[in-house]
This record gives structure tokens, sequence and C-alpha cells, in this order.
């Protein structure tokens, strides 16, 4: 049984502050617990009977996790010039797919931690076939797309009741109660990890039973971005519209053509920010 593993690092244990998450000292602690995380899932996926874990490092320039202490059970995806953004190499050879250490969306619930729509610096508001999404919800229809059905997530409780509406059925670690976007009431990192390796275990035993989340095609996304500037920048590909001064949409046959053009006009969006031009010296 293969097992596929989109780690983040706003919902690892411990975790509760924007400023843990940036390139300071602050920053090293928490590379290790999101490693620890990672590793007790990939523990749990083999105790309930996986043979293949291939993780796929997904927070900020996806080069977080510590291949020197990572499970060598495991395969590592890391760096970030990345078609599939935080699913790079998910394929339907995989039986399963589990979001560790992920978090809820822009205009979730008030006491999700750190919570954004992928790019938090510049997507407001994410919607597929007029349904808002984070971006579990996102990609578990992209992991549907090659019938691989999401099992676990692991992250703050108010980011797990979102997620539990649509995927009701998936496995949950619940690794701290959030308070405030930036406050949260942790468990120990040990405490935690000994849930998500139980809770991963469970979910790949019952793998086979948890159906996978679908969408027919077309698909159509509506994205509302931050600022007009990096929504009216992202229409220099034809295929995009402009329906609001911070809204575009467009539509795909398939979710992963549509996801595939989402990433790429979010790429646009966060170099529009600033300028595309701003930091070119020519």
């Amino acid at each position: 049984m293969k097992i596929f593993i989109s780690a983040d690092m706003e919902g690892i244990s411990g975790v509760a502050t924007n400023q843990q998450l940036k390139t300071n000292s602050e920053y090293q602690r928490f590379r290790k617990l999101m490693t620890q995380d990672v590793n007790a899932a990939i523990e749990g996926a083999f105790f309930g009977g996986a043979t293949e874990v291939v993780v796929a490092d997904g927070h900020g320039n996806m080069s977080n996790i510590l291949i020197e202490d990572l499970d060598p059970r495991a395969r590592l995806i890391c760096g970030n010039n990345r078609v599939m953004c935080q699913l790079e190499g998910l394929d339907d050879s995989f039986d399963g797919i589990m979001f560790v250490g992920h978090h809820g969306r822009e205009n979730g619930s008030e006491r999700t931690v750190i919570s954004h729509s992928l790019a938090g610096i510049c997507v407001n508001e994410i919607k597929i076939n007029g349904h808002i999404v984070g971006e579990t919800e996102m990609n578990a229809l992209v992991a549907g797309y090659y019938n691989v059905p999401a099992i676990l997530i692991t992250g703050d409780d108010a980011y797990v009741k979102e997620v539990q509406k649509t995927l009701p059925d998936i496995e949950a670690a619940v690794v701290k109660r959030g308070i405030d976007r930036f406050a949260a009431e942790l468990l120990h990192p040990v405490k935690a990890q000994e849930l998500i390796k139980e809770k991963a275990e469970r979910a790949v035993k019952k793998a086979k039973d948890i159906p996978p989340l679908k969408v027919e095609g077309p698909v159509t996304f509506e994205i509302e971005f931050k600022g007009p500037n990096q929504a009216l920048m992202t229409t220099t590909l034809p295929t995009v519209k402009l329906i609001g001064p911070r809204t575009i949409t467009f539509t795909c046959d398939d979710i992963v053509t549509a996801y595939k053009h989402m990433w790429g006009c979010v790429i646009i969006a966060m170099t529009a920010t600033n300028g595309v031009l701003g930091s070119v010296n020519a």
C-alpha cells in the first residue's frame, strides 16, 4: 500500500505564531518539530500496512523538512519549482493521501491558527464550482481525480471541524486548540506525535473504505485576490477573466488542469504584489 503525505507547517505540533515559521532561530526549532510530526505519520502509516511512503514538503519554499532526520523508509519531494505545488509526485499509484500540519482557509473560523488560502500574501478566497475551499479540500479533489482518498489530517481543532464538513470520513489528529489566528493551546509534541501515529495507523487500515472526493468536469475556479494589481496581472493568461476589481475566474476540462491553472495564476499574483519587474535590474 502506497501513501502520499502532503506536509505543511502551520498545523504542526507546537506552532502558534507566524514568527515561528520565518527564517530565524525559532524557525530551526520548528523545522525539527515538523520533521517529527511527519515521522509520526510515516511510522503510523507503516504500522497500518503501508509499504511505501512519499512525502511532499509543502510549506513556504517547500524545503523545510530535515532530510537527515526523516524516517529513512520514506522519500522526500523538496524544492519549490513544481507544476503541482503541494501535490507534486501524486498519481494513481497511491492508495491514500495524508495532510500533516495543514491549516484552515483565509475566511474560515476566527480561531483557526495562521489561517490562509495557499498564498497569504495574495489570495483571499478560492471557490471551485461555486463552493469555497481551503487547501485541504482543494488538494483532496485533485487526489480524487486519481481515485486517491484523503485519509488523515493533523492540525488545530477549528481546521479539523472545517475540513470534516466536506470530508466526514477522514481521520483527524487534533494537536492544538485554536484561540486566535496567532494563539493556541498546545499539546506537548510527544503527546501530539503519539496521537498522529495512532490516527495515521487507523487511517491506513480504513483507507479502502474512504471514498475519494471527486468533482466532475468542467471545473470553474473563482479566485479573489487581496489587491486589484494581483488580479489584473493574471489576465495575461487569455483564459482568465476579470469579474471584479480583485476577482478572476476560469474554466478547465478537469480538476488537475484547473489546479495547474490556479497555481499559475497564484504565481503571477505573488510576483505582481510589488510590481512584476520591481526586482529586475535591467
